[in-house]
Parts: C-alpha cells; structure tokens; sequence
C-alpha cells in the first residue's frame, strides 16, 4: 500500500483490513486507493492488465468514451445525476481497468475506497477483459471509525468479451451513519462469465443497489452472490437482475441474509427472453431478533424454451440444531454462532481459492457479532 496512506489510525487500518485491503500487496495483482475524493495510487504488476484513474485512462484511449456512462444512464436517477454532474463541475474520480486479449490475474486486483473526512464520495469505474482474458478485483469499501455522517455515490460499467471472465468481490464495512448508493451494470459477450460477490456484515446506514447483467452472447454466464447481515438500525434494500438475451445463457442469483434487528429487502429478478436460457434465484434469509427481511424473486418467461426456477425462505435457527450441537459439546452461544456460519457459507463456482479465503475471512471476522 502506498506509503501516503500511512497517516491514518490504527483502528482504520483494521477497517480496511476487515474490507479485503492488504497494505503489504503480497497476494494482490495491482491496486487503487481512492480516500474521500483524492486518488493516492493506481498500478498493476502485471503484463497486459492495466489499472489508471478514470481522468488518465480517458485521456489516454479515446475510445474509452464509448464505455463512459453507457451501460449505466447518467439521467436513470437522482444518484447518477448526482455523479454526472459533479463529474462535470469537480472532474472525474474512479478507476480503469484494462484486461487486454488472453491475460490473467492469479491474484486479485484491489481497490481501496475510504470515507476519512469528507462528507460525499463519489466514485466511476469501468472494467474491460477483452476477450478470452481472465480478471478478478476485490473492492474494500469503509470509513473512517466515528464517522457522524457519510454518503458514497459508485457508478461501475462493467464488459466481459467473448470467452472472458471477470469477477467482483465488494467488501462493505461502513459505519452506522452512512449512506451507499452503487449503480452498476455488466454486459456479456458470447461464452463470457460474469461473478458478482457482495458482502456487508457490519453496520451501515442505507445501502441501495440493483446491478444488472445484460447477457447479450450465446451461452454467456452470469452469478450473483450476497452474504448480508442488517444490525438494528441498518437498512439494506439490495437487487440483482440479470437478462438472458442470448441464446443459451444462464444465470444463478443467490442471497444469504440474516437480520439482528434491521431491515433487508432481497430484490431478484431473471428475465428468459432468448431460446434455450435458464436461471434460478435462491433467497434465505435468518431472523435472530425482531426485524425484517422481505424477499422479492421474480421470474420472467417470454418464450417456451426458457427454464427458470426460484425458492425463497425466511425463518428463525430450529431449536433442535442448538440443541443437536449442545449435546456435543458446545454452549448455546458457539452453537448459534455455528449455524450461523454454515448458513453464510457460500461456495462460489469460479472464483479463485485467494478470493473465496477473502470473503470466508470477513464472514469470520463478524462472527463475534453473530
């Protein structure tokens, strides 16, 4: 991690720990560090992926105009009009990456976006494999600890090429008092693979996101993964949608949400528009204390030869599970804490061993809040 994050307290550095961020870089492929609404550091290590600051990379290629606020509209709602035009008034903040024809990253990129002092943060990203490349990124998204207030606005334009892959693994661990607004959308070329990966396990203000995959190549692939908890206080309405417009594309949308006193709304949506498509979406959710988690799968067929499924469930731990572990050993708080944590255990085809040890550390890392 560049020397220019230093100053920031210990307690903070456990926060962007907790979010994925490694500061030694041993285990990451190239990073980008974004604090408030100055960029502090973006490279990558290796040959043919290329990570710059939005302003460079549009200075740099002129084609990257085309991919600038094209599959996210600038005008589709306050939260984007919001962006375009501090973009226009304050320039442009957020990251390119670049995975040029057959690369690929072992290890992940990392993008570090910390809230310290100011009030507003906005961020545009725009992430490209070209085809047949291989890309993963883990984003740590936090604040400063004693934060009193916060809003984070994230724009992030996403293109798999044919035979591409990409996946995303974002990392929340905002404070109580902030407010996240992403807008993000992927698009899909032929046999490419999308891998969407969300994890918020600490509290947060409001979280408000819809990503939505446009799979416009044949057999292209798309998953969506969320693993959530919604603390007293904290209000999550999260979606995913994904769009089978191309012949024999597939997607699997899966939620895991657990409310100890919040709200979590689960929005899931597959629409079968081409020939031979299929998706399925799964929602779970866990009640341990009075609160709300309201789940919202939606399916929808246009044609004959599309095969779409769903299963929804929101419930409480039984009472022999508890039990069953207590009979072995263990009090009634570790066993609670065990089911909780196969409940949040989730195996994501695809995703490199490197990531998925990333995600299953934060889900560990909470399990004191269990």
């Amino acid at each position: 991690m560049p020397e220019i994050i230093d100053d920031i307290s210990a307690e903070d550095r456990k926060r962007l720990e907790l979010s994925g961020i490694e500061f030694d870089q041993q285990k990451r492929s190239g990073t980008f560090v974004q604090r408030d609404q100055h960029i502090h550091h973006s490279s990558s290590k290796i040959e043919g992926i290329e990570m710059l600051p939005l302003d460079i990379a549009m200075n740099k290629y002129g084609w990257l105009k085309d991919y600038y606020w094209n599959l996210v509209d600038r005008e589709k709602d306050e939260y984007t009009r919001f962006v375009a035009d501090r973009e226009e008034k304050e320039g442009l903040r957020g990251f390119v990456v670049i995975a040029r024809k057959g690369s690929k990253n072992i290890f992940p990129l990392q993008s570090c976006l910390f809230m310290q002092k100011a009030e507003v943060q906005t961020v545009h990203n725009i992430i490209i494999a070209e085809e047949g490349a291989e890309l993963h990124l883990i984003t740590g998204c936090t604040s400063s600890i004693g934060r009193e207030k916060g809003t984070h606005y994230g724009i992030t334009e996403i293109y798999v090429g044919k035979d591409a892959l990409i996946s995303t693994t974002m990392i929340h661990t905002w404070g109580e008092n902030i407010d996240v607004y992403p807008r993000s959308a992927a698009k899909v070329d032929e046999n490419g693979t999308f891998l969407s990966n969300y994890v918020s396990l600490k509290p947060v203000g409001t979280v408000q996101m819809y990503p939505v995959a446009d799979l416009t190549g044949k057999n292209s692939v798309a998953r969506f993964n969320s693993v959530v908890l919604a603390p007293k206080g904290s209000y999550l309405d999260l979606g995913q949608r994904a769009l089978l417009n191309g012949e024999g594309s597939s997607a699997e949308l899966v939620s895991r949400m657990i409310t100890s006193g919040g709200t979590v709304i689960a929005r899931s949506h597959i629409a079968g528009i081409s020939e031979n498509t299929k998706g399925h979406i799964e929602c779970k959710g866990l009640i341990l204390e009075d609160g709300i988690i309201h789940s919202v799968p939606e399916v929808e067929g246009r044609l004959k030869n599309t095969e779409l499924t769903h299963e929804a469930a929101v419930g409480k731990i039984a009472r022999d599970e508890i039990e069953y572990l207590m009979a072995r050993g263990l009090d009634e708080e570790e066993a609670t804490a065990t089911i909780i944590r196969g409940f949040l255990d989730v195996r994501i085809k695809g995703l490199p061993d490197s990531l998925q040890k990333e995600i299953d550390a934060a889900i560990d890392a909470a399990e004191s809040g269990f």
